[in-house]
């Protein structure tokens, strides 16, 4: 397949770029830096601004499908509207080039920790990333209003680290997902896995899930 890729440069962009790679996928990756992504045989590398949907339409052409790990950084003071802001605009992109299978990355905060408690919101969540968790639980709750795409939310579980690729995880849906009495975790490359194998399956069409060890 040939899959566009946003975020190819941060920590799980990264992994589901050499994911994406490894399996023999073609992949056209968005930046606004395009010198920041080394050159690798089965990619290229298109510039495009993601808070622009012109911009983002153009850099999709000829892709079958989208993953974004947008984000504009967790230390960016405006990281609620820039996270909305991209969000749109990709999503928007997406509709104009007429590339209907997204895959969006979100966060882990709009899971559940108990029937109608998303974790964001208990007393215990931490303030730093509070506001791009917001971000992301209002971009899923805006793709669960998208008719025109085939998309896809993927949260993390609570914990998420490097670590080695085991090619193994289990699947969750609305729910934080435990490992005893604790939130279960997983390593970046093993999200990567489940990532790709959801855009080679699309097992969960229009639907959120999430992943752990």
């Amino acid at each position: 397949m040939n899959i566009a890729l946003i975020g190819g440069t941060g920590f799980v962009g990264t992994a589901v770029l050499q994911e994406l790679l490894a399996r023999g996928h073609d992949v056209i990756a968005l930046a606004r830096t395009p010198g920041k992504l080394a050159a690798q045989p089965r990619l290229t590398v298109r510039q495009a601004d993601v808070l622009d949907a012109a911009q983002v339409a153009s850099a999709l052409a000829g892709a079958d499908a989208l993953v974004s790990a947008y984000n504009p950084g967790w230390s960016e003071p405006r990281i609620h509207d820039l996270f909305l802001q991209g969000h749109d605009a990709i999503v928007a992109g997406a509709r104009q080039a007429g590339v209907k299978r997204v895959l969006v990355v979100g966060g882990a905060g709009s899971l559940e920790i108990a029937p109608g408690v998303q974790l964001v919101d208990t007393p215990e969540f931490p303030a730093d990333i509070k506001q791009g968790a917001l971000a992301a639980r209002e971009a899923l709750n805006r793709l669960r209003r998208e008719d025109a795409l085939e998309w896809t939310f993927l949260s993390p579980p609570v914990f998420l680290a490097p670590g080695e690729r085991t090619g193994r995880y289990r699947i969750g849906g609305d729910q934080v997902l435990m490992a005893g009495d604790a939130p279960a975790g997983i390593s970046v490359a093993d999200l990567a896995v489940a990532i790709v194998d959801e855009i080679e399956h699309a097992r969960h069409p229009r639907a959120r899930f999430t992943v752990a060890s």
